[in-house]
């Protein structure tokens, strides 16, 4: 008996060798694809972060460099849409304190009339 065992532990019947040979292969193909994918994601996204960062980091600098031109008296493209909805702005809200003036006028002057 003790033979027996010897001989299945040593050598076993080429078939079951062959299935086992098989499973392992199969296992490790899939499992090395799947590392490849996510790897080749991993890479993908980093490549679209930089891309992002270097974009972001330019549009920051081109805008920094449009609001020095500005505040320096130069005159940068868009400056004049900025200056008419700035005075449009201010037109707004002085009409605005015109009227709450006008409405708080009118309200006090009613309640004293009571």
């Amino acid at each position: 008996m003790a033979q027996n065992q010897q001989y299945y532990g040593r050598g076993q019947p080429q078939q079951h060798q062959l299935s086992h040979q098989v499973a392992k292969t199969t296992a490790a193909v899939t499992i090395g694809g799947f590392l490849m994918v996510l790897s080749g994601l991993t890479l993908a996204a980093t490549v679209i972060g930089f891309l992002a960062s270097g974009g972001f980091g330019a549009s920051a600098s081109f805008v920094f460099y449009w609001m020095y031109r500005y505040a320096t008296g130069k005159h940068p493209i868009g400056a004049d849409e900025l200056d008419r909805a700035r005075e449009k702005l201010a037109h707004t809200a002085h009409d605005m304190k015109e009227k709450v003036e006008q409405f708080g006028q009118h309200h006090i002057k009613g309640s004293q009339d009571n």
